[in-house]
C-alpha cells in the first residue's frame, strides 16, 4: 500500500497474529512482519530428525488454545485447522506401577487417585463448572471479576503454593498430579500461586481437553494467517526488523517481542522509570528440547500411557519439587522433571506408517549449556523399559538454540519472563496500561505481557484492543 497502514505488527507468533486479527475484525488494514521465513513464532513444525518424522518445535499440546475466550472464537476451522484429542489427556507415572490419569471425566479421572477420588471431585468439579468464566478472569489483565464468586472459590487456593494445594491429598498419585502440573510453570513449588497453574491447566483438561493439531502445530499459525488474509490483512516473512524506522508508514505498531528487543527496536526513544523497569524484568529457567524420531510406539509399562497425549515425568511431589528447585539454584539432577507428548499415536500423519515421534523437554538453569538427553532418556526409560532400543534419530535444542530460534525465547524461557506472583501482574512493568510503551503508537503484545505464555493470542488480543480505542477510537 502505498499510503501505508493502520496497524502494522512485529512478529507472528499467537500473539502478534491474535493482534492482526483484532485489528483486521475492526476493519483496519493491518501488515505482519515476521523475520524468519516461515509464519508462526512458537507454532512452527518441521522434520527435525528424519524425512516424514513431523516434529513441533515448540508449543505443542494446546490446552490454553480450547480455552481462549479469543482463540476459540474464531472460525479456524474453516480454515484447514483440525484438533485431535487423545484418549487420555495426560498421565503421570509413579515408581511400582501407579499412575495418575487425567481423563475428560472428573470422577474418571479420581478412579485412578485411590482413596483421594472424592477429595478430587470437592477440588476440580466447581472449578469445571465455572471453566469460562475462570478462563475470562485468567486469561486476561488484572480487572474486577465479572463472577465474583466463583473467581473467590478459585481464588482462595489458586493463590497458593503447589505443595499446599497437594497438602490436601494423601495419596502420592494425587500429589503427583498437582506436581506435574504446577511445573510447568517453571517455578520452585513452594512459591505462592503455583497451585493456580495446577489448578488452571487441571480444570482445563476436564473443561477443553488437551488437544493437539493434525499435522503439526505449524496448522494453528497456518489457519490464523489464512483468516487474517481473509480479512485483508498481509503479512511479509523474511523481514528482521532492527529499528522502529523501518516500518512503513503506520497509526500504531503492535510488537510481538520481548522487553530486551523492545529496547533495542526503540534505538534510544526511551528513558527514565519506563526504561529501568524493562531492565530489571525477570527470566525464568532456561529449557532443554529433544526430539525423537522412533521405531515403535514408547513401550510403557503402564498400559494407560500408550493413550496418553502428554506424559509428565518425575516421580513423586517431593521429587519434582526438588527438581525445579535445583533450577533456580544453579544445578541439575539426574531424575529432571519432563513434559513429553507423543503426538503420533493420536494423530498418524506426524510418522512415516509404523514409526512415531516423541517430543520432550526438561528445564534447565539460566545459562546452562550441557546436555541433558541422557537424563531424559534414562527417565522415560525407567518407566518405558525398551525405550532407547527404538530411537531412531534426536534432535537437541538448548537454551542457546532456542533463543537462536526465537529472540523472545531469552535464555531458553519458553514463557516470556518469571510468571511468579509478582510478576504476573505487572508484566512487563508497572502501569495501568501494561501494553502501551512511552512512544506514541506503539505497543507491545508478546507474553511478556498479562496473562502471560501459553497459546491463547490473550496478549495479543487485548494489546489490540487498547491500540483500538487510544489510536482509533474504536470501542471493541
Amino acid at each position: 500500500m502505498t499510503d501505508g497502514f493502520d496497524v502494522v505488527v512485529v512478529g507472528s507468533g499467537p500473539n502478534g497474529l491474535a493482534a492482526a486479527i483484532t485489528a483486521a475484525q475492526a476493519g483496519l488494514t493491518v501488515q505482519v512482519i515476521e523475520a524468519a521465513d516461515t509464519l508462526g513464532g512458537g507454532l512452527r513444525s518441521a522434520e527435525l530428525t528424519e524425512p516424514g518424522f513431523i516434529h513441533d518445535v515448540c508449543s505443542a499440546i494446546h490446552p490454553t488454545l480450547m480455552g481462549s475466550p479469543f482463540l476459540s472464537s474464531l472460525p479456524l476451522n474453516d480454515h484447514g485447522l483440525r484438533m485431535l484429542h487423545p484418549g487420555v489427556a495426560f498421565a503421570h507415572p509413579l515408581d511400582g506401577g501407579r499412575a495418575a490419569i487425567m481423563q475428560r471425566s472428573v470422577e474418571a479421572t479420581g478412579r485412578s487417585l485411590g482413596a483421594d477420588a472424592a477429595s478430587y471431585a470437592a477440588l476440580m468439579n466447581p472449578l469445571v463448572k465455572s471453566a469460562d468464566a475462570l478462563l475470562s478472569q485468567f486469561l486476561a489483565p488484572p480487572r474486577l471479576p465479572e463472577s465474583p464468586l466463583a473467581a473467590a472459590r478459585f481464588g482462595v487456593n489458586a493463590v497458593r503454593s503447589a505443595q499446599g494445594v497437594a497438602g490436601r491429598f494423601d495419596g502420592p498419585a494425587a500429589r503427583a498430579l498437582v506436581a506435574g502440573l504446577a511445573a510447568h510453570a517453571g517455578l520452585p513449588l513452594h512459591r505462592l500461586a503455583t497451585g493456580g497453574f495446577a489448578l488452571v491447566l487441571g480444570f482445563l483438561a476436564h473443561s477443553h481437553g488437551w488437544p493437539m493439531a493434525e499435522g503439526g502445530s505449524r496448522n494453528i499459525a497456518g489457519a490464523l494467517v489464512s483468516y487474517l488474509k481473509s480479512l485483508g490483512g498481509s503479512v511479509i516473512t523474511g523481514w528482521q526488523v532492527r529499528d522502529l524506522a523501518e516500518l512503513p508508514p503506520h497509526k500504531a505498531v503492535l510488537l510481538d517481542v520481548g522487553p530486551r528487543q523492545l529496547i533495542t527496536l526503540a534505538g534510544g526513544r526511551l528513558s527514565g522509570g519506563y526504561l529501568r523497569q524493562l531492565q530489571r524484568f525477570r527470566y525464568g529457567p532456561g529449557t532443554f528440547k529433544v526430539d525423537w524420531a522412533l521405531d515403535g510406539p514408547v513401550p510403557w509399562t503402564d498400559e494407560r500411557l500408550r493413550q496418553a497425549g502428554t506424559i509428565h515425568l518425575g516421580g513423586t511431589l517431593e521429587e519434582i519439587a526438588f527438581s525445579e528447585l535445583q533450577i533456580w539454584t544453579g544445578g541439575v539432577t539426574e531424575r529432571p522433571y519432563m513434559i513429553v507428548a507423543q503426538q503420533s499415536l493420536t494423530d498418524p500423519s506426524r510418522a512415516p506408517e509404523g514409526k512415531h515421534t516423541l517430543w520432550g523437554y526438561c528445564h534447565v538453569p539460566t545459562g546452562y549449556d550441557g546436555d541433558r538427553t541422557e537424563a531424559m532418556e534414562n527417565q522415560i526409560e525407567q518407566a518405558a523399559p525398551g525405550f532407547k532400543d527404538l530411537v531412531l534419530a534426536r534432535h537437541r535444542m538448548g537454551p542457546g538454540r532456542l533463543q537462536d530460534y526465537n529472540g523472545n525465547y531469552v535464555g531458553g524461557d519458553i514463557n516470556g519472563g518469571v510468571q511468579d506472583i509478582w510478576q504476573l501482574f505487572t508484566r512487563p512493568v508497572v502501569k495501568v496500561n501494561p501494553y502501551s510503551t512511552p512512544i506514541p503508537g506503539v505497543y507491545l503484545c508478546s507474553s511478556s505481557t498479562p496473562p502471560g505464555g501459553g497459546v491463547h493470542g490473550m496478549c495479543g488480543h487485548f494489546a489490540a484492543r487498547s491500540a483500538l480505542k487510544q489510536e482509533f477510537g474504536l470501542v471493541p
